[in-house]
């Protein structure tokens, strides 16, 4: 439930779909290694020391974005300039979800930017597995075994691999899958001793769905990974090793229009919420027109057992955060 100028964008934690990389659906429009916003509530620990490009005065988390060596990744993916990111980067809620850091790649704050993530759960094999897997149904870019910590895969525009006891993420700007090879091997040579992120990390408005929550997915939520999107709007983050359940919005030209699909389906089912929403009975998935330029998702993964009075049950106790 992804991650992302001579500056540099850190943040311990998050936190919504993202990268062409190793989950199914992610963060808030959900590509595969994508990320949903989750900005962190806890204050971020100092880092040892300052890096390039940040102000004297400035206080970082100790992530891999400070860690690596920014004149390789700057040689490696032939750019103008590596930087740090100082504001929080939304985590990456999917299966599995990562927290993210990034680091811009131009001087422009709006240029492309290499993302490396640390998944929020404990990881092993079948987790790497499973990734690949799940990356594999999306039909992109063909994946290929890399060599990296105790394994992994990638494309030309990222790479995943397992080392110790988490799965780590390096996705940005297409190249090729040598160079991502490049990056990930940098990035696990910086990965020894990076702090734990919490576990819960969690916004009030949130609470009042964690109950439903517990009930779509089966058990209560191991961690969490709330934030707001950009624009404002609260995402919330239910994770477990099996299971993730996070709402989101988005805001588009034409929200009527941008529903079409949804409202065309066989396998929705209406619910009074909004000014227009549904529950898909196939994948548990919601959705939620507010006015004329925003949609709310609420998302379970994976959704095929999901429980359709549970996920409606679910959406009337979130729907306040998108609708008022």
């Amino acid at each position: 439930m992804r991650i992302r100028p001579v500056v540099v964008f850190v943040v311990a934690g998050l936190v919504v779909a993202g990268c062409g990389g190793g989950s199914g659906e992610t963060a808030p429009s959900v590509p595969p290694l994508v990320s949903v916003s989750t900005t962190p509530t806890e204050t971020p620990s100092e880092s040892p020391s300052e890096s390039p490009g940040v102000p004297p005065t400035a206080k970082v988390a100790d992530t891999l974005c400070v860690r690596m060596d920014q004149s390789l990744v700057q040689a490696t993916l032939a750019v103008p300039a590596v930087r740090i990111q100082l504001e929080g980067v939304p985590a990456e809620i999917g299966m599995p979800s990562y927290d993210i850091c990034q680091l811009g790649l131009s001087t422009n704050p709006d240029g492309p930017a290499l993302r490396l993530g640390v998944s929020v759960l404990p990881a092993t094999r079948t987790e790497l597995t499973a990734a690949q897997k799940a990356y594999a149904a999306t039909k992109g870019e063909p994946a290929r075994a890399i060599a990296v910590g105790q394994g992994g895969f990638g494309t030309s525009k990222f790479a995943v691999f397992l080392l110790g006891t988490h799965l780590y993420k390096v996705e940005g700007p297409a190249a090729t899958p040598t160079k991502y090879v490049v990056l990930a091997q940098e990035a696990a040579r910086q990965a020894a001793g990076l702090p734990e992120a919490a576990p819960m990390i969690s916004r009030p408005e949130c609470d009042r769905g964690t109950n439903a929550a517990a009930k779509v997915m089966g058990s209560v939520a191991t961690a969490r990974r709330d934030s707001a999107t950009p624009a404002g709007d609260i995402v919330c983050g239910w994770i477990t090793a099996t299971s993730v359940l996070y709402t989101t919005a988005r805001r588009v030209p034409d929200a009527e229009a941008a529903m079409a699909s949804v409202r065309k389906a066989p396998t929705s089912q209406s619910v009074p919420l909004g000014d227009e929403g549904y529950v898909d009975t196939a994948t548990g998935r919601g959705t939620i027109r507010v006015g004329t330029g925003k949609i709310a998702d609420l998302v379970p993964l994976p959704g095929n057992t999901v429980k359709t009075d549970d996920m409606v049950t679910f959406a009337l106790a979130v729907s306040p955060l998108y609708t008022r």
